[in-house]
């Protein structure tokens, strides 16, 4: 069986391990503009030996974020601006990958230090949300207006010119985002669609947009390039999108195109009663990756070197994303291998606090040529 230090090929692209940067909103744009912020944070990440480093989730329209101060890429600005951070992580070793999203009735909202609900306008916030349905997620969150249909083609299109952007910005993976509440969330789960037109009622109607998303962005983003979705596997909440529905989603998105299902959870309402702890989405993994036939991801309080090789070893998943745990060290890799016993390379410039014996890799762009004998 493969363990977490052993490269994953996906297409024609190489991961030098199983472990990814899962997708971390910072808060921290102006207009949708990364910053120098992204680049420390996103750079370190690789500095620290994670094969794929994600941004945050990127909004593939103004109104597509969450908070006045998330990431975009509807325009070619936004990918200029997100270009130096690829090219620092390709530098230290790492693929860099981009989440696509837009954050549906769950836009125009504070960022998390600034309070909770609805971001005024004088705060940056904006008066038009679009859902699937008329609901809010909260009282005390924008009413959405129910998205007509061209305004549907007009979110595909939007999804497809991100990826072609991402492109251009020289990323190597992108992530279709359809967890968590946000837009194509709210069309997937029954608790946040009431429509009764082609996009809403079954389970086909219900997926459309996924589906439409999908090939949209496949057409869109290079054939060698690898393509994920994230999908919350299940609602936790009684008549809402449940596992066995994910099964079925991955299934036929496997065929459009889609290489890789990150299998996060919940996130479509207010009142889900989830039970947290260490690893308690991998089973979600692994019943995806052995009925749908396709190569799935782990996230979720998953913190220990042992517990996530267990998860590779034992087949649950392909690759382990982790979020929360790289903020706390983002050097986690490197720890990781020392104490699994698997060769990971330390970056030259650390190489003083380097256990003895272990590789070093070398940016071919630090060496200054008087230093390079």
């Amino acid at each position: 069986m493969a363990h977490l230090f052993e490269p994953l090929e996906l297409r024609g692209t190489r991961l030098r391990n199983r472990i990814g940067v899962s997708p971390m909103c910072q808060y921290s744009c102006s207009e949708g503009l990364a910053t120098e912020w992204h680049l420390v944070h996103l750079g370190s990440r690789a500095v620290g030996g994670a094969a794929l480093v994600f941004t945050e989730a990127a909004a593939v329209a103004p109104e597509g974020r969450i908070s006045p101060q998330d990431l975009g890429i509807w325009s070619d600005a936004h990918a200029e601006a997100l270009a130096p951070v690829v090219r620092f992580v390709h530098a230290q070793g790492s693929l860099a990958g981009i989440q696509l999203a837009h954050a549906g009735r769950k836009g125009s909202t504070k960022r998390p230090w600034e309070g909770q609900g609805k971001a005024a306008e004088t705060e940056g916030g904006w008066s038009r949300v679009v859902a699937p349905s008329a609901i809010a997620f909260r009282e005390d969150y924008p009413t959405p207006q129910e998205v007509d249909e061209p305004g549907i083609a007009a979110v595909v299109r939007a999804f497809a010119d991100a990826a072609a952007r991402a492109a251009q910005a020289g990323f190597d993976v992108v992530e279709i985002h359809a967890a968590h509440g946000y837009l194509i969330h709210e069309f997937l789960s029954p608790h946040a669609n009431r429509r009764s037109d082609r996009y809403g009622g079954s389970f086909e109607n219900r997926t459309r947009l996924a589906r439409e998303v999908v090939e949209a962005v496949r057409r869109a983003w290079p054939e060698r390039n690898p393509l994920f979705l994230r999908i919350s596997s299940t609602d936790w909440l009684p008549n809402g999108w449940d596992v066995e529905q994910s099964v079925e989603l991955a299934r036929q998105v496997r065929l459009l195109g889609v290489d890789l299902v990150d299998c996060s959870s919940g996130g479509i309402a207010p009142n889900e009663t989830i039970p947290a702890g260490p690893g308690y989405q991998t089973a979600f993994a692994e019943q995806i990756r052995r009925e749908a036939g396709i190569a799935t991801a782990a996230v979720g309080m998953i913190t220990e070197p042992v517990q996530a090789d267990h998860v590779i070893r034992s087949g649950q998943a392909d690759m382990v994303l982790m979020a929360r745990e790289f903020l706390r060290d983002p050097y986690w890799p490197l720890r990781a291998a020392q104490e699994l016993g698997n060769a990971a390379s330390w970056p030259a410039q650390y190489l003083r606090a380097a256990p003895s014996g272990v590789p070093v890799r070398v940016p071919a762009e630090s060496i200054r040529p008087e230093c390079a004998e």
